[in-house]
């Protein structure tokens, strides 16, 4: 198995203490995080989650370009209020493509490419992500079904096909003037469902 689960503790947030799970994926080298709140394991109904892939200057910055940070402390929100979910923080910053290169296409994004035309004029796809490492950490928490907090379809499809029961929750949260287009693209191209 490539994905190794490798530790866990408290962890206290302005949104209540959630449990904090790490994890070694090998096969890519890279460490990934299972923020948990309440005992999702004795859920008999579908886990609400979300799969977030990491977004340093979203996440951590508070950047407008996207709306990565804002969807992050909704879903944080929504799973404290629920009393029971998982937020799966995936290590695949810039749609995977890691941050320089993030930095790169945001700078061809200011002279006026979008998100999907700098990633390729880079030498990419629109979008790297992968989701194979969901399934052990998953399988890990004992949660079985999810309650999927995104907009995007891609990622439902993929988690499917690892035989991951999936139903679509909508997260619709900080769009802003700087990153209209952005999300714009997202939809038109991505085919991220605004609804």
């Amino acid at each position: 198995m490539t994905v190794k689960f490798i530790s866990s503790s408290k962890l206290p947030t302005e949104f209540g203490e959630f449990q904090i799970h790490a994890f070694e994926d090998s096969r890519e080298n890279k460490e990934h995080i299972a923020l948990v709140y309440g005992d999702v394991a004795a859920s008999d109904q579908a886990v609400l989650c979300r799969i977030h892939s990491e977004c340093l200057t979203g996440d951590a910055m508070f950047s407008l370009r996207c709306d990565c940070g804002s969807q992050l402390r909704e879903a944080m929100h929504r799973v404290a209020t629920r009393g029971c979910g998982v937020i799966l923080y995936l290590r695949q910053e810039g749609r995977n493509i890691g941050l320089g290169n993030k930095i790169r296409a945001y700078h061809l994004q200011d002279e006026g490419a979008d998100t999907v035309e700098a990633n390729q004029a880079l030498g990419f796809d629109a979008d790297e992500r992968q989701y194979n490492m969901c399934l052990p950490m998953l399988e890990q928490l004992g949660v079985k079904a999810l309650d999927l907090m995104t907009n995007n379809p891609l990622k439902v499809d993929a988690l499917r096909k690892l035989g991951i029961s999936v139903n679509r929750i909508p997260i619709i949260t900080g769009e802003n003037s700087h990153n209209e287009a952005y999300l714009a693209t997202k939809r038109s191209k991505l085919g991220h469902i605004p609804h």
